[in-house]
């Protein structure tokens, strides 16, 4: 998380992904149209890995319903029921609620 959203956190983010789950080669990513995702540097870390870039449809939600949801249920499950001093307090709450709640103990449909 970050107070703006540069090509640089996105990588992070993916080559996070990568060390904790160490997916195989041909592992699709997909995602929605904005530039970080077609930046350069996300592209290449993407074919550094062998993973195969998915887009969503231009205009289209669907696509990206998944992540849609997932983002629904965080802020009507934990954000929207808390005031946050600062950005690093929101940080540390949302990683908790990801990591000890939702990817380990809630019911998923």
């Amino acid at each position: 998380m970050a107070p703006n959203m540069p090509t640089e956190l996105f990588c992070t983010a993916l080559q996070i992904a990568i060390a904790q789950r160490r997916p195989a080669q041909g592992l699709i990513e997909h995602s929605d149209r904005c530039s970080q995702y077609a930046s350069h540097q996300f592209r290449a870390l993407l074919a550094h890995h062998g993973f195969q870039d998915s887009k969503s449809r231009k205009g289209n939600c669907w696509d990206n319903a998944v992540m849609e949801r997932f983002f629904l249920d965080l802020k009507k499950e934990r954000v929207w029921h808390r005031l946050y001093a600062n950005h690093t307090e929101a940080i540390r709450d949302v990683a908790d609620y990801i990591v000890n709640f939702y990817n380990s103990r809630r019911l998923h449909s």
